[in-house]
């Protein structure tokens, strides 16, 4: 069996130490909401249409229990188009900066896998690192992380979004690589000194949706690294063209994952629907409140 990385950098605490002082606790599992600052982002009800409809909709998240409100620049859905980094900074800094005004305690993610995004998010207020790529698409990305000591999300994906449906083939199991993958990954990001990291399996990226149902019921194998497991299922292509639907009418197949993620150890929900979210944490912890792999707080 594969063992988590023998060091005392990650230890299995449920807390994010993030760069402007603060502490996000995931002792109880929170919810990530997505603000997409891009025109093509396949849910085309997440997409931000102007500054007053992002801090709008910000508040209505917050308010709705969000703990995090994940702001990208960049669409990652299969065969996005490429942008340039000046134009997701002119999409994603000046959001960042008026987030950060508008709501001083939110939590702030940054979905970028570009080291000077991240640097101008950082400085605009940003507390934590969304990287899709896990280091893989810019070479200064895991430096700059260890740099600014902010909490690193990382994720599993093959090639680009342009090019992971064609990276779906694994020679073995996929769970095992992944945890191959993650236990590698944390070598490197210690040796840059990143202190803290969530994992995120990378549903629907290079990966099919078979693999992306065995990975959510086998979730709880990724509990050997020790870490906090973010899971990304909202509105994702499993969950409606089985039923010929549009992302839409996905969810209530949202809502069903995100139970069963929740069952398999998550700590963090990454969704565009704060509210259904929020109640679905709830009536699992009144329906499992001892559950040994949800242990919920009141």
């Amino acid at each position: 069996m594969l063992q988590a990385p023998q060091d005392t950098c990650f230890s299995p605490r449920q807390t994010l130490r993030c760069p402007h002082g603060r502490v996000l606790d995931l002792s109880r599992p929170q919810v990530m909401g997505i603000l997409n600052l891009t025109p093509d982002s396949f849910f085309e009800g997440s997409r931000v249409g102007s500054d007053a409809d992002l801090l709008r909709r910000a508040e209505a998240m917050l308010t709705a229990g969000a703990a995090v409100l994940d702001l990208g620049g960049y669409s990652s859905r299969p065969g996005a188009e490429d942008i340039s980094a000046d134009e997701e900074k002119r999409r994603v800094v000046p959001a960042v900066e008026a987030v950060r005004r508008a709501f001083p305690e939110a939590f702030i993610s940054v979905d970028t896998f570009r080291a000077s995004v991240a640097s101008e998010a950082v400085a605009a207020g940003a507390d934590i690192l969304n990287d899709i790529s896990g280091g893989t698409l810019d070479d200064e990305m895991l430096t700059t992380v260890g740099r600014l000591h902010a909490p690193y999300v990382l994720m599993h994906m093959r090639g680009t979004p342009q090019t992971m449906i064609q990276h779906t083939e694994y020679s073995g199991d996929i769970v095992t690589e992944l945890v191959r993958y993650f236990r590698d990954k944390l070598t490197h990001l210690r040796s840059f000194g990143v202190r803290d990291v969530l994992l995120d399996p990378g549903f629907g990226f290079a990966k099919t949706a078979a693999q992306n149902h065995e990975l959510l019921r086998r979730l709880p194998e990724l509990g050997v690294l020790g870490l906090p497991i973010l899971a990304g299922l909202s509105r994702k292509a499993m969950l409606y063209k089985p039923f010929g639907l549009t992302p839409d009418a996905a969810l209530t197949g949202t809502v069903a994952v995100n139970t069963i993620a929740l069952l398999n150890g998550a700590r963090l929900l990454r969704v565009h629907d704060v509210a259904e979210a929020m109640q679905t944490i709830h009536l699992v912890s009144n329906t499992y409140p001892a559950h040994p792999s949800f242990p919920l707080s009141p």
